[in-house]
């Protein structure tokens, strides 16, 4: 294996497991510390990764079968690591009713 298939495949790898554990992070943050190191696992995954691809980039290589495609998923990978250090648990983040909210407030109308 050489080094652009090595930095190809490691890539692909650490965002594949990235995005796995992206998706269990509800399984993952049963508790403060676990929370905080799988945020922390998911953002070194995520920024090793982009360094990865960066150099896939830079180094003349191909991310299936295109050259041009690398880069903006380095990028990707970096916001991605960045919001996954966002600790958003307990806050409205989209900033509309709740349903259980309106449940809750008709009940005490009624």
């Amino acid at each position: 294996m050489d080094y652009l298939e090595l930095l190809e495949s490691g890539s692909l790898g650490l965002c594949g497991l990235a995005t796995i554990l992206w998706m269990s992070i509800g399984s993952l943050s049963r508790t403060r510390r676990s929370e905080i190191l799988a945020q922390r696992l998911i953002a070194s995954m995520c920024l090793i990764s982009a360094v990865m691809l960066f150099a896939l980039h830079n180094s003349g290589g191909e991310l299936w079968g295109s050259r041009n495609v690398a880069r903006p998923f380095a990028v990707v990978a970096v916001v991605v690591a960045l919001a996954s250090m966002m600790n958003i648990k307990g806050t409205d983040v989209q900033g509309e009713v709740n349903p259980h909210n309106i449940m809750k407030s008709k009940k005490e109308e009624g």
